[in-house]
């Protein structure tokens, strides 16, 4: 079942104000749960994972900053 442009949408405003927030938390988390690696790993880790966060819903965000193709 697809989601409707306003419920992609609203979805997209959760998932930037709830998920984001909590993924960024666990991530630090882990990472100060780990000795400091070197720099270079750090960021590399860091840019990973800003990466891999938002593939699980691609499909969410396809298209939600375009007009409402409905409308």
């Amino acid at each position: 079942m697809a989601l409707s442009y306003k419920a992609r949408r609203r979805l997209s405003l959760v998932l930037l104000l709830v998920w984001l927030p909590m993924f960024v938390v666990v991530a630090v988390s882990i990472m100060n749960w780990l000795d400091r690696p070197h720099i270079i790993v750090e960021l590399l880790i860091y840019v990973v994972l800003g990466v891999i966060w938002a593939l699980p819903f691609k499909f969410v965000f396809k298209g939600v900053g375009k007009e409402d193709p409905d409308a």
